[in-house]
């Protein structure tokens, strides 16, 4: 894949011909709106000159093709990170986390981004906001940019990991028609044939023990998420308080 020309940088509408009938936010709403519905396959220059009431060609005042089109559509979902009326808290592990479950909501409401955001993409408008808010976020606490990147990289790659395996689950679901705890009794029997070889001690305990009380999604992408904020917290702590002394 040949590199693109930032689309930020080019101007929206032409400096010459007809008045323009759309907009490029207008176009991204549109996509956004045929991908939740169908996914992303379903997105096309001739779709969406449909959707819009235009001729295809005339798409082309405003993007180049497709690949600009998907970089209107991920801008459109960034803006959904920072909702209208965010205001930090000034506390970097609470603004964290309420990015963290923001970032999640809006993955999980536009399943088609979460390889896309995953994976390198050009910078847009909302994604810079999005960044600058996160440093600013972790600015005061004595940290190079290097370390508040890996820090923010870490929740992302949280978020990421977390909800592609939750929406796994969730297309696992819609094929089979079962959810998580009907599809592990399904599997039970096998299980509990391999727990009868007596090789496998911590499975049996798994069966015996587990499951009793199921730990919905929300709970567990909590419990993980509060894990990595205090890990990062406590790795913070011990920076300040330097190296131990020498007792010897």
């Amino acid at each position: 894949m040949t590199a693109r020309e930032n689309l930020w940088m080019r101007p929206e509408h032409p400096a010459r011909g007809p008045r323009p009938g759309f907009s490029r936010a207008r176009l991204a709403e549109t996509a956004v709106r045929v991908a939740d519905a169908e996914g992303l396959d379903a997105i096309s220059m001739r779709r969406l000159a449909a959707e819009l009431g235009a001729g295809t060609m005339s798409l082309y005042r405003y993007v180049s093709g497709k690949d600009d089109v998907i970089d209107l559509m991920i801008n459109a979902v960034l803006a959904e990170y920072l909702p209208d009326g965010t205001v930090l808290t000034g506390e970097w592990t609470a603004d964290l986390r309420t990015l963290a479950w923001d970032v999640r909501r809006s993955i999980t409401r536009h399943p088609w981004i979460a390889p896309l955001v995953a994976s390198r993409q050009q910078p847009s408008p909302h994604g810079l906001r999005v960044m600058e808010s996160a440093l600013h976020m972790l600015d005061g606490l004595g940290l190079g940019v290097n370390e508040m990147l890996t820090m923010i990289g870490s929740v992302f790659a949280y978020v990421h990991g977390f909800v592609q395996s939750e929406l796994a689950d969730r297309e696992a679901m819609r094929r089979t028609g079962l959810d998580l705890v009907q599809w592990m009794a399904l599997q039970l029997p096998y299980i509990q044939s391999v727990i009868a070889s007596g090789e496998h001690p911590m499975l049996e305990r798994m069966t015996t023990e587990g499951g009793r009380d199921y730990i919905d999604a929300d709970e567990r992408f909590a419990y993980g998420l509060d894990g990595l904020l205090a890990g990062l917290a406590a790795r913070l702590d011990a920076r300040r308080q330097g190296p131990a002394p020498d007792r010897a």
